[in-house]
């Protein structure tokens, strides 16, 4: 039998040539970055950029917006915080609505999702009910919000006056303003009750049982049972509340008619400082001032949600000893 024997004019059989390692890559995940790409340019763009620019024009003290930052200087809007009047109040405001707020906020949505866990007909209309609230856009309640509270012509005080009872000033005394904005708050606590809820539903019922059968009541049930395994919850949304706390700005915004402080600035948070020093960046050159603030506020969240996070050692996990 005649065999052929294919040789090069070297002597050896030729051998395919192997890709680099590059280009293999490249052809195995190239279809894939080919995708990415928008968004990957979205966030180099929109976000990225930004931020870092945002992170250069903090140090200045004369940026308008339009023309070259200039006037460098390292602590200049640190100092220029600590002297302004009107940052003391915002920072004030903020920490006392964050403080009463997010725990008022998380007993009653807890509260709320123990008496929706409830097997009794028709649950599932009362959640409906209790969560359409978060449905409805910020500005929308916002600005329903303020036709009831209105001090003159407001339904809150024609419901007040008509049972026998004096208006209430809601946002038109500063004494006033912050309690008001704290009810209006409550008005979306049916997202939080939500999560509550599907934490409760990831308890085991053996637990329960096993508690009855030992003759253990509904408060030792609650504190030994319920609560300690809610506590990845807690965490949770002590964590988010306490971040949409120093971030509240839309609801205030609608409330007090384009975001003006309200008397005596009692409704002034810190985001909408930020707001006002944006917008009148072009006459004040503010906007170095308003960068400043923005990262000031970045820092202030960062340390408290590291603060909580190494403080967490009370959240049980399931599984864990």
């Amino acid at each position: 039998m005649e065999q052929t024997q294919l040789t090069t004019t070297a002597g050896f059989s030729p051998q395919p040539k192997k890709r680099g390692k590059v280009a293999e890559f490249f052809k195995k995940n190239g279809a894939g970055f080919v995708f990415v790409t928008p968004v990957t340019l979205g966030i180099l763009v929109f976000t990225l950029y930004p931020l870092l620019s945002s992170l250069v024009y903090s140090f200045s003290m004369t940026y308008n917006g339009i023309n070259p930052p200039g006037d460098f200087s390292l602590f200049g809007n640190l100092e220029k915080m600590f002297a302004d009047s009107e940052w003391i109040i915002a920072v004030r405001n903020t920490v006392v609505y964050t403080v009463i707020n997010v725990p008022l906020c998380m007993v009653l949505s807890f509260a709320l999702a123990m008496l929706c866990n409830v097997k009794i007909r028709g649950i599932g209309i009362y959640r409906m009910l209790i969560y359409l609230p978060c449905v409805m856009s910020v500005v929308v309640s916002g600005i329903a919000w303020r036709a009831i509270t209105d001090y003159r012509f407001g339904w809150a005080n024609q419901f007040l006056n008509a049972i026998g009872l004096p208006s209430y000033p809601f946002l038109n005394e500063a004494w006033s303003s912050m309690p008001t904005l704290i009810i209006v708050g409550l008005w979306g606590l049916g997202g939080s009750m939500v999560l509550w809820l599907s934490q409760l539903k990831n308890i085991p019922a053996e637990l329960y049982e096993a508690a009855s059968l030992d003759g253990a009541g509904f408060g030792t049930r609650l504190f030994k049972i319920t609560i300690p395994m809610c506590t990845p919850m807690i965490f949770y949304t002590l964590v988010m509340n306490v971040i949409a706390s120093f971030q509240t700005f839309a609801n205030v915004t609608t409330l007090t008619t384009g975001g003006g402080g309200g008397v005596d600035n009692s409704m002034l948070f810190y985001v909408m400082k930020i707001y006002s020093e944006y917008n009148s960046c072009f006459s004040r050159q503010s906007m170095g001032y308003a960068c400043a603030l923005a990262w000031m506020l970045f820092v202030v969240v960062a340390v408290l949600t590291g603060v909580i996070f190494r403080t967490s050692k009370w959240v049980y996990y399931g599984g864990e000893d």
